[in-house]
């Protein structure tokens, strides 16, 4: 096992990135290229920020990416709001896309804290 297979914000990551990868399944072909690549994308990042940030020697380095990885939380949940205003999303998708983006961020703005020195 991999040591951040052990962090529960990368566990989630996971199933956040399933939640982009179930929502978008539904999306028009014709945004296969566009909003739905984009979405998955950056969901994707989420974990693999994590995972790479991990092997990472020192703290700052590791806290780096888990900048990087909130920011893509941020790309999902903006792209979510587009979805849901072109009518890709339904209410309670987006709904559901948005409280796991907030508990995604929440966690890994405190993995951040406790990786940099006060």
């Amino acid at each position: 096992m991999f040591n951040f297979e052990k962090l529960e914000v990368w566990q989630k990551s996971i199933s956040f990135a399933d939640l982009v990868y179930t929502v978008t399944r539904a999306f028009p072909a014709d945004e296969r290229f566009g909003l739905t690549n984009q979405m998955r994308r950056a969901a994707v990042s989420v974990s693999s920020n994590i995972a790479e940030g991990s092997s990472r020697l020192s703290r700052v380095d590791f806290a780096r990416f888990i900048e990087i990885a909130t920011g893509s939380v941020f790309e999902v949940v903006s792209q979510s709001f587009i979805g849901k205003n072109q009518g890709f999303l339904t209410t309670e998708q987006f709904q559901k896309l948005y409280a796991a983006a907030e508990e995604q961020s929440r966690m890994l703005s405190g993995l951040r804290k406790s990786l940099l020195p006060d």
